[in-house]
């Protein structure tokens, strides 16, 4: 049976929102378009159908008014808070009614609702699986070559196998024609997550494991732990706001 003739899950978006950032300090409440960085990504993640709700949850009052000035929810978390995923699953403990949390990431405006809806949809086609996410195809070399890239490898069923800053699978001898090869076999992690509530519960209680200590990437700590995470693939993956130079692209994108 198709997600869409099931009966929807109880799921819920979570932005985790932190005020300080490394390379752009408060870039969630910048502001040159005419709406904070913030209010950019809820209302684009709002647009997704399957959810029921969204809630940003912030570490700081600023951040907390400029929701509540543009009607957002919000939710404060501890501001030592390790992770996003760790502020995700503090506001998870407060909803014992939600079956699916997603975890949307603050800076991506640009998010598209169909790829939030198909990471919840994943979930809802197999019951038993307990996190999903995405993944898009990589046509650059440069791009595969690049450690700021996060590829994935999956399996026929679709199912990471892992999760590398490296190029994989790395090939023996290079083709460039290895680039465009359908279905496409180099493919780029996009950071947008699925979990089960109680999964996501118990994640945030899990030590950092040694793979995840070596990429620095959380997602395999699931693995390790030898749980599968589902990958659905979209097209593109949303554009995230690091850089100053980022933002002022996206603000010319948007007209202004």
């Amino acid at each position: 049976m198709h997600a869409a003739d099931r009966e929807p899950t109880r799921s819920y978006l979570v932005i985790p929102a932190r005020l300080e950032s490394t390379r752009l300090p408060r870039k969630l409440l910048l502001d040159e378009t005419g709406k904070p960085l913030i209010q950019h990504t809820y209302e684009a993640a709002c647009r997704a159908v399957r959810p029921r709700g969204a809630c940003v949850a912030v570490d700081h009052e600023l951040l907390a008014a400029a929701v509540r000035r543009f009607g957002g929810a919000v939710q404060m978390t501890d501001p030592a808070a390790a992770s996003g995923t760790d502020r995700v699953a503090e506001v998870a403990r407060r909803m014992p009614d939600a079956e699916i949390i997603v975890n949307v990431q603050g800076d991506e405006p640009e998010i598209e609702p169909a790829a939030i809806d198909l990471a919840i949809e994943l979930l809802e086609c197999q019951p038993d699986a307990v996190m999903s996410t995405l993944a898009t195809p990589i046509r650059r070399r440069e791009l595969l070559e690049d450690p700021a890239c996060v590829k994935v490898v999956c399996d026929r069923a679709g199912r990471a196998m892992y999760f590398s800053r490296s190029p994989v699978p790395r090939a023996r001898d290079w083709d460039d024609r290895l680039l465009s090869a359908e279905p496409p076999l180099f493919l780029q992690h996009v950071g947008l997550y699925a979990y089960r509530r109680e999964f996501l519960l118990q994640l945030a209680e899990m030590p950092r494991s040694r793979l995840e200590q070596v990429e620095n990437l959380e997602q395999l700590r699931v693995l390790e732990a030898g749980y599968p995470i589902l990958v659905g693939t979209v097209a593109q993956a949303a554009r995230g706001i690091d850089t100053l130079e980022d933002y002022r692209a996206f603000v010319s994108r948007c007209g202004r």
